[in-house]
């Protein structure tokens, strides 16, 4: 199976402070029209198609991404994807279990936008006007981002073909971004503090039951895009370990 990502983050959606937050357990893989015929071979079901349209944003200096932290506005709303220590419920017992951790990223991803503000304003304090004036502003008034000297570096749209198994609690996603990458994702939700582990092995065994292998990762949509549009960008963040 081909590298993924374990992130901790809310739900797509409108979220309040102190909202309780859910582990999603995710992998990344290569797919083909092969791909679809071995999902509706599984029994997965198809649950639609989207497309959504995202922006990311960082200053000048990219004071963010080489934190590893991500801002995005999609379809209207904010999020702010930020590292966290590994572990999160995850008790690797075997070789195979360490080496898919490992092959494993982990974030906490923030959805109120006034938390995600709060983060920012930690982070660019030197940056900031005023450290309090901009956590009341709502998702339409985008004042806060002039003044935190944050500006639009990638921008892209994607179209999403998701699946599910729903006894396993199983989400298949196929993307194709419109620059001309297609990637897919398996993944699993749990409560934070939660099972990680029943869920990577949850998705090691779809993995199998697709026929994904290899042990070599697979770049998100990110990392192509900054790798064809922004190689300079690109270049900091490897040198820094970021990607």
């Amino acid at each position: 199976m081909k590298k993924g990502g374990l992130k901790l983050h809310h739900l797509h959606a409108p979220a309040l402070l102190g909202q309780e937050m859910s582990v999603e357990v995710e992998r990344k893989f290569s797919y083909s029209a092969d791909t679809l015929k071995a999902l509706e071979e599984i029994g997965a079901v198809c649950v639609g198609q989207r497309q959504f349209h995202d922006q990311y944003f960082d200053t000048p200096q990219f004071d963010l991404t080489l934190r590893d932290m991500w801002l995005r506005k999609r379809k209207g709303f904010w999020e702010l994807k930020c590292p966290t220590a590994a572990g999160g419920g995850a008790e690797e017992t075997s070789g195979a279990q360490v080496k898919a951790a490992a092959l494993c990223t982990r974030y906490k991803e923030i959805t109120s936008l006034p938390e995600i503000q709060l983060r920012l304003m930690d982070v660019l304090k030197d940056i900031c006007e005023d450290r309090h004036s901009e956590t009341g502003s709502s998702h339409q008034d985008e004042s806060w981002l002039s003044k935190m000297n944050l500006v639009c570096f990638a921008e892209f749209t994607t179209m999403r073909q998701s699946f599910t198994l729903e006894e396993d609690g199983v989400q298949i996603d196929l993307d194709q971004a419109d620059f001309g990458y297609y990637v897919g994702e398996v993944e699993v939700v749990v409560p934070e503090g939660g099972d990680v582990q029943a869920a990577l092995d949850k998705i090691e065994i779809t993995a199998q039951k697709l026929g994904l292998t290899g042990d070599q990762r697979v770049e998100g949509k990110m990392n192509v895009y900054l790798k064809r549009n922004h190689p300079e960008h690109y270049a900091k963040l490897l040198s820094a370990h970021i990607l």
